[in-house]
């Protein structure tokens, strides 16, 4: 099959490292994968297998008004649709919602399949109202939008009705792939140090502000943990300055983003998530099926369709208090033998959300749409 996935960049990112896992599965399992991108491919963290066609159409960038924005986004779908024309792909994953709406808006009458794909819940990553208007009008012309959780799916039948959806979480490798930069957890960690580790972009979606304040409330007691927060984003500096003033320069560390996130999970020994909103958290998945219990903040989607909440880690709620957050993780910080048995059966998200399973069911999803879209082209 020729597939052709668009996204706005491969930077780092839940959704970028999706496309990528995809990507690279697709090929080896004999399909003809093109990923296109509106960003440069000088601005790509990860990394594909050579074999994968990368198309950067360099046609990033904000509108400065309304104006620039309709040019600018035209012009988009007419690149878009020329690739799309001159590739001639079976069928056309848009990632994201604003990526999706294009490449439905770019495949009009060229019968080519457009599947969007959603990668947040909706409701806690509001667009701004024109973008809103254009995912609610192309939607229902897309072949099927690909939600990561039934609560999402069922966002999508309230919201926009006539649009045909279905539920694939994502898949997780394991073990996963390695790329620079890389850094052994050794260089910040001394041996015998236990570890408190959270992963994710340093923005205010995933509120590591709160993840701070736990940890503060609890260093004195465990004195023999720190915390490290792998990724990058803007409120690293915000960040610098709460962990300076919590006193905790010596036991907290923000070494930015890793190739090697493996070896983390691997030397973690718990993981903490304290997001606000998240479709399907990948670092989540990763970090249990590498071994570690984890605690989360029960937010809308993504982390209850994942732990099992008693068995495998704890769910926090109410979203984005740090008391509730601060009792779970001392309960699993202070109880080797508790954080020791939900460590082991953490790993059955291996088998849960395996590469094979999932691929299995996006397999049979553009079995059905390409077979339909070949009966109505008749």
């Amino acid at each position: 099959m020729n597939i052709v996935i668009f996204i706005h960049s491969l930077r780092r990112g839940g959704a970028e490292r999706t496309v990528v896992n995809l990507a690279n599965e697709w090929l080896k399992r004999g399909n003809q994968v093109t990923v296109i991108t509106l960003e440069d491919k000088s601005t790509d963290f990860y990394q594909m297998n050579t074999g994968i066609t990368h198309v950067s159409l360099n046609l990033a960038g904000e509108s400065s008004n309304v104006f620039n924005a309709i040019f600018t986004n035209a012009n988009r779908i007419l690149k878009l649709r020329g690739m799309f024309r001159r590739i001639k792909p079976d069928i056309v994953l848009g990632m994201m919602t604003i990526s999706a709406a294009l490449a439905i808006l770019a495949g009009v009458r060229l019968g080519i399949p457009i599947i969007g794909s959603e990668r947040v819940y909706p409701p806690m990553f509001l667009l701004n109202r024109f973008w809103h208007k254009i995912r609610q009008w192309t939607y229902p012309y897309a072949a099927l939008v690909v939600m990561q959780t039934h609560k999402g799916l069922t966002w999508l039948q309230d919201e926009i009705p006539r649009a045909n959806g279905a539920v694939i979480p994502n898949p997780i490798p394991y073990p996963l792939s390695v790329f620079e930069p890389k850094l052994a957890p050794q260089t910040l960690l001394v041996n015998g140090r236990k570890l408190l580790l959270g992963v994710g972009r340093l923005a205010e979606q995933k509120r590591f502000d709160c993840c701070l304040m736990s940890f503060a409330a609890l260093a004195k007691r465990y004195v023999d943990w720190d915390l490290v927060i792998l990724g990058e984003g803007p409120l690293r500096g915000m960040l610098e300055s709460q962990i300076k003033a919590l006193g905790l320069e010596s036991r907290v560390y923000l070494p930015g983003g890793v190739g090697n996130v493996g070896d983390w999970y691997a030397r973690a020994d718990l993981y903490v998530m304290s997001s606000s909103f998240e479709g399907f958290p990948n670092t989540l998945v990763e970090a249990m099926a590498h071994g570690c219990a984890a605690v989360s903040y029960d937010c809308n989607t993504g982390p209850r369709d994942i732990i099992r909440d008693g068995e495998d880690g704890i769910l926090v709620n109410p979203v984005g208090d740090v008391a509730a957050l601060t009792s779970a993780l001392d309960q699993l910080m202070g109880d080797d033998e508790r954080r020791e048995r939900m460590a082991q059966k953490a790993v059955d998200v291996r088998e849960r959300f395996s590469v094979e399973s999932v691929l299995a069911m996006w397999d049979s999803l553009f079995i059905k749409v390409v077979a339909k879209s070949a009966t109505q082209l008749k």
